[in-house]
């Protein structure tokens, strides 16, 4: 603590102790006791300390060093510890035993250390030890717990399309509608050869935009057997993760603050950072920007051989060609969205504030609806399909002849109800 932040805090206590000191308080039967309890009542702003109170005792200790030092501020200097560097909780036989503890046991948390040491009677039963003066102990004798070193060799798969990665990079603004929007690059990378199997820059970080980027790669290079992704909101989807499995592709997170794993996709950012976006124009669209980016690729990053395979991207990935597996003709079907609904007594579905009609025989089922888009909304009942929902034209619907139920009760045998009460009255 430096001199001014001791003057800071003798001032404060100066402050506290002044109404207690300005004048003879012996003069006046309960004064100092009525002022003592208004101070110790009162919640404060200590200067360096998250205490909001200060004890009667205390206060009378302020008291105490000011007048024994001939009333000067510097009386109300904070005072070293004498005890300084010393563990209070901690006497030299326990703390012994902890170092020689954590020697035996050096890959253990602090917290898990303490724990053990209490189980098997190293710290004795009922024995308050404060962690911060464990943590202090161990920090002074170098114990801290080793750390485990994690397994980051780099990796290749052996054959093109046995391993994409993909992830998402921010990218400089372009010119949208008369505005300054953000651009997103969603790229997907083959980890064999290092082709970009489709990179392209969008207006947003969506789901909708991450699965436009990726069938375009699918449609262009094929099926990879495994999809390595980050853990953004776009990755963790359920239309994602469904479809890739409808799809046989292995769909694998990157562990959270571990970029390593995603290393090679992490370094085409970076080339991406370096050497395409600052020859760029001040001025573009997002069109000019996607032209620009995909003669890039096509130029300079697919054309030039890459430090770490020896060969260009191009090249090494057209070597597994004929094993590629095809992308299906209707790709989007195996990534549609699915919602659960019960049909209502009218037949009516709604569907994001949409009225659908369902097919005949499904009021008061519970039904899943699985779609791509709203003209086409096939209907599931236990995993078995029942047709297509109909867009709901009530105008058409009031035109409908509907079958006429024959009342009950009401008629008596041979003809209406007025009828057989005209000849019930004849007879």
């Amino acid at each position: 603590m430096d001199y001014e932040q001791k003057e800071k805090i003798a001032v404060f206590r100066f402050g506290v102790i002044f109404p207690l000191i300005e004048k003879n308080l012996n003069e006046y039967w309960g004064e100092k006791e009525r002022i003592l309890r208004e101070l110790v009542s009162k919640e404060w702003e200590i200067p360096f300390s998250k205490r909001t109170f200060i004890s009667k005792a205390t206060i009378l200790n302020w008291i105490k060093c000011y007048e024994e030092g001939g009333r000067k501020i510097e009386a109300l200097f904070p005072k070293a510890r004498g005890d300084r560097g010393q563990m209070r909780c901690i006497d030299d036989e326990l703390l012994d035993g902890l170092i020689q503890f954590r020697k035996k046991n050096p890959k253990l948390s602090t917290t898990r250390l303490v724990n053990k040491a209490k189980s098997e009677g190293v710290i004795p039963q009922g024995k308050e030890i404060s962690m911060a003066s464990v943590y202090r102990l161990m920090k002074q004798h170098k114990l801290k717990a080793e750390k485990v070193k994690k397994d980051h060799r780099k990796f290749e798969v052996q054959m093109s399309n046995d391993l994409w990665q993909s992830d998402c990079m921010h990218g400089l603004k372009v010119l949208h509608q008369g505005k300054n929007r953000k651009s997103y690059l969603f790229a997907v990378l083959d980890d064999h050869s290092r082709l970009i199997t489709h990179g392209q820059f969008y207006l947003s970080e969506s789901l909708e935009n991450y699965l436009d980027c990726l069938w375009t790669a699918f449609r262009k290079r094929g099926i990879p057997r495994k999809l390595y992704v980050d853990n953004g909101p776009s990755f963790r989807s359920h239309r994602l993760q469904l479809g890739c499995a409808s799809l046989e592709i292995g769909l694998s997170y990157a562990r959270p603050y571990k970029p390593q794993g995603k290393g090679k996709i992490e370094r085409f950012f970076r080339t991406v950072r370096t050497q395409f976006l600052p020859e760029l124009p001040e001025t573009l669209s997002l069109e000019e920007l996607n032209a620009m980016f995909f003669r890039y690729l096509d130029d300079v990053y697919h054309s030039r051989i890459h430090g770490g395979t020896g060969q260009t991207p191009v090249d090494r990935y057209l070597e597994d060609a004929k094993s590629l597996r095809q992308a299906p003709a209707d790709l989007p079907q195996y990534f549609r969205k699915q919602a659960t609904r019960r049909v209502n007594n009218d037949r009516t579905v709604k569907l994001d504030g949409r009225l659908f009609e369902a097919p005949v025989g499904l009021i008061g089922s519970e039904v899943v609806l699985r779609f791509e888009n709203y003209d086409r909304i096939e209907v599931f009942v236990d995993d078995e399909s029942k047709g297509f929902l109909r867009a709901l034209d009530q105008e058409v619907n009031s035109r409908i002849k509907r079958e006429q139920e024959k009342p009950e009760g009401n008629t008596l045998a041979g003809g209406s109800l007025f009828e057989n009460y005209r000849k019930a009255g004849n007879e």
